[in-house]
């Protein structure tokens, strides 16, 4: 990993070494692989991401994700795809903005599961890769994970700040060294909704899954 490598070495809170890392797909949590095992962290990859829909577009984001960690031998639990639970929740959120009260929701939901996981099987330190997006609102996804780790004094939610010292730029480089999938939309099917409602005010044509990757040209 050294001739990757470009941060400098991380330690996670406390001096813990063992760290339960929320997932959402491999171009958001390449370089915060890549950055952890180059620190020596002992990590695990969890993927618990109900809210992306259609479900072609899940398993493109999930068995990408399973293919990257198998690359550097890290483990991946490949957590429940509870669809019903995730829409249950949405309820009446449909129409809210990007960044809004259904992001929110969304964060609190895959934390919370994180939260529990760390708590029933000895990880310390939870975090996640969703803050290294620009798209994303930092504040938000902290106060998230701070909130689904509260009731287990056992378990601490990390806020790095994954975009600093290059963090995002370098997201970029990995996700073209390794092509990664090009995801067009958040994941739910409300921001699909908006996004192609956008592309399609500006002449655009709609989304289409699956054929876009970094790296690569495409129309």
């Amino acid at each position: 990993m050294s001739d990757t490598y470009q941060r400098e070495p991380l330690i996670p809170p406390g001096g813990h070494k063992k760290v339960l890392l929320h997932s959402c797909c491999a171009p958001c949590s390449g370089e915060v692989m890549e950055a952890m095992l180059a620190s020596g962290i002992d990590y695990t990859i969890f993927f618990y991401n109900p809210n992306i829909h259609p479900r072609k577009e899940y398993l493109l984001r999930k068995d990408e994700n399973i293919a990257f960690a198998e690359k550097f031998n890290v483990p991946f639990i490949d957590c429940d795809y509870d669809t019903d639970n995730w829409f249950e929740r949405a309820k009446g959120m449909e129409f809210e903005p990007e960044r809004g009260i259904r992001c929110t929701m969304c964060f609190d939901m895959r934390f919370e599961r994180t939260a529990l996981y760390a708590h029933e099987n000895g990880f310390p330190i939870i975090t996640s890769s969703l803050g290294i997006s620009r798209w994303k609102n930092m504040k938000q996804i902290n106060e998230s994970g701070e909130r689904a780790a509260e009731p287990y004094p056992d378990v601490q939610y990390w806020t790095f700040n994954w975009r600093k010292k290059g963090g995002s730029q370098r997201m970029i480089e990995i996700s073209k060294r390794e092509q990664f999938y090009m995801q067009e939309y958040c994941g739910c099917v409300y921001s699909l909704r908006d996004s192609n409602a956008h592309r399609l005010s500006q002449g655009r044509d709609k989304i289409k899954i699956g054929v876009k990757y970094y790296g690569e040209e495409t129309d």
